[in-house]
């Protein structure tokens, strides 16, 4: 995460309220492809998120770009907060385990 800056002047980018816009590298992996590395902006720097944490992306917009003969694609997010852990399988119970594998 890195706050993101004006390349010519080197000053911090801003939203349209003033808050300090920051840039987050997040790997992507679609089921059965191959990770890609974006950038997303988001306003305001993203507390409680640390390199290599599973994050959800809240807001999260792409917009097509062209200016000065160059063209891409950006991303923007409303938040990056970390994700909630997986849900575990609840455990069975011994008593549903005996039903389960059957009893003579």
């Amino acid at each position: 995460m890195e706050a993101k800056t004006v390349p010519e002047t080197g000053e911090v980018k801003a939203d349209r309220d003033g808050v300090p816009v920051w840039t987050v590298g997040v790997a992507v992996r679609p089921e059965g492809r191959r990770t890609a590395l974006i950038e997303v902006a988001v306003s305001g720097e993203p507390t409680g998120v640390m390199v290599g944490q599973v994050v959800s992306l809240e807001g999260l917009e792409a917009f097509w770009w062209e200016m000065n003969g160059r063209a891409g694609l950006s991303y923007r997010a409303d938040s990056v907060v970390p994700a909630p852990p997986p849900a575990r399988a609840a455990r069975q119970s011994a008593d549903s385990r005996a039903v389960a594998g059957g009893s003579e």
